[in-house]
């Protein structure tokens, strides 16, 4: 672009779609156009050409008034350093945007002292700015944000500038408020752990074209070229990839009307010391073990003696690796996974538990 008309470009060749209620996060390194990107969004910066639509509506179209009352009651922004104002106390920056909309002083005090509570402020409504540390600060912007309860919340490297811990804190903030309020965010970060952990999708940006647009476990398995694979090869891949993505089918399974028999056969068949039990309705029920097997066949024991059924399960099968990796460690048979009503759909062995920290090695 530079060479062929001496211009620049911050964008080119842009095209995506945020769906409603889901979290969208842009990433990209510095010069990248992540923030140029999210401010045309809400028309901060007017795109040279091209069209931005909010349900339907091309809001590079909209006057004046249309695009005020577009940023006060659809799209609220959050920024990087905070953009509180000091002569104001934590209430009074929360409800001001409900101020310069008119409404009354009770009513944006009650919606702004909730939201407040919701980002753990509560007792905080009177403090000075200056009181507060950066993550409070953060809070304040969001809780700022959220009382005008916006459709869109754009949010511009909103935790980039806190401390790991505290923007750890915010990032499980935000989820939590994302699954009890289901707002539409965009969020620009440069940390692909951070995209990975809040984004529904991802898109990659690079000297302002987008490289990659999919979800983070598309994308930690199948990236668009060297740029992308390189970009998240330092990412945790055991908190993107779901129990899903890691589980396997048992080799060896039996009912529990089955005899020792069955069960020393098809152990010898699969070349394994143990066989999941499972009922007529495919529930599991335990485990049997070829020492428990083989004191039935003696006749030294019953099944309901040599059944293990103290055996930890994985109940979401969505859950990340990483939060099943203690529990796996802990249990010495692979992990029987269960759907919703209860019926075994898979296993999950300490090696794919594994083989997940490993992948982009």
């Amino acid at each position: 672009m530079l060479q062929s008309t001496g211009i620049t470009a911050g964008l080119a060749d842009i095209n995506f779609e945020v769906q409603k209620g889901e979290t969208f996060v842009l990433i990209g390194l510095s010069g990248s156009g992540k923030s140029t990107l999210i401010r045309c969004l809400n028309m901060l910066h007017a795109p040279t050409c091209g069209q931005v639509f909010f349900e339907g509506e091309d809001i590079t179209k909209y006057n004046s008034k249309q695009l005020q009352d577009f940023r006060r009651t659809k799209a609220a922004m959050v920024f990087q350093h905070f953009g509180l104002m000091d002569n104001r106390n934590v209430l009074e920056n929360t409800y001001y945007g409900l101020e310069i909309r008119g409404v009354p002083l009770k009513e944006r005090t009650e919606k702004a002292l909730e939201m407040l509570a919701m980002v753990g402020l509560e007792g905080w409504e009177s403090k000075k700015i200056s009181e507060l540390s950066g993550g409070m600060k953060q809070r304040v912007g969001i809780a700022r944000a959220l009382t005008n309860d916006p459709d869109i919340l754009l949010m511009d490297e909103a935790f980039s500038a806190l401390d790991p811990l505290v923007k750890n804190d915010l990032q499980f903030e935000l989820l939590r408020i994302q699954e009890k309020m289901g707002k539409t965010i965009v969020f620009i970060t440069h940390d692909i752990n951070e995209a990975f952990r809040l984004g529904t999708h991802v898109g990659i940006l690079r000297d302002g074209r987008m490289v990659q647009i999919a979800t983070p476990e598309e994308m930690l398995t199948n990236p668009a070229d060297a740029y992308v694979q390189n970009f998240i090869n330092t990412v945790n891949s055991s908190k993107v990839l779901s129990v899903r993505n890691v589980m396997s089918t048992p080799t060896c399974m039996v009912r529990k009307g089955d005899g020792a028999a069955i069960a020393l056969r098809n152990m010898r068949n699969c070349g394994v010391s143990s066989a999941y039990v499972v009922d007529e309705h495919m529930h599991f029920v335990g485990i049997i073990t070829l020492d428990g097997a083989l004191r039935m066949q003696s006749g030294k024991a019953i099944v309901n003696d040599v059944l293990i059924t103290n055996v930890p399960i994985i109940e979401d099968i969505n859950a990340s690796v990483a939060d099943i990796t203690q529990l796996s460690a802990d249990t010495p048979f692979p992990l029987p996974v269960v759907d919703k009503d209860g019926v075994f759909c898979g296993i999950v062995t300490k090696a794919s538990v594994l083989s997940s920290f490993v992948l982009n090695s």
